[in-house]
């Protein structure tokens, strides 16, 4: 969707189960001595069976682990 090099970048997540959603997955990347760290926020409405979904867990512990794979797997490629 959008980005601002070297520091940023947008893009924009569809889900389709286990509910529809659309929100938007932020990068920050932000120079650290001779490497880069690299976060991640989600963020977009909610709708309501995501609000239900939010009381009995955590979105982080929905999508985190997929987000923590693709940034270990951008780090593998990034330090060929």
């Amino acid at each position: 969707m959008e980005s601002m090099p070297p520091s940023r970048i947008l893009i924009k997540l569809d889900f389709l189960k286990p509910f529809e959603a659309y929100n938007f997955a932020e990068f920050t990347l932000e120079p650290q001595g001779g490497a880069t760290n690299v976060t991640w926020a989600m963020y977009g409405p909610q709708p309501f069976m995501a609000k239900v979904m939010s009381v009995f867990c955590m979105m982080d512990r929905m999508v985190g682990p997929q987000f923590e794979t693709g940034l270990a797997n951008m780090k593998a490629i990034a330090e060929k």
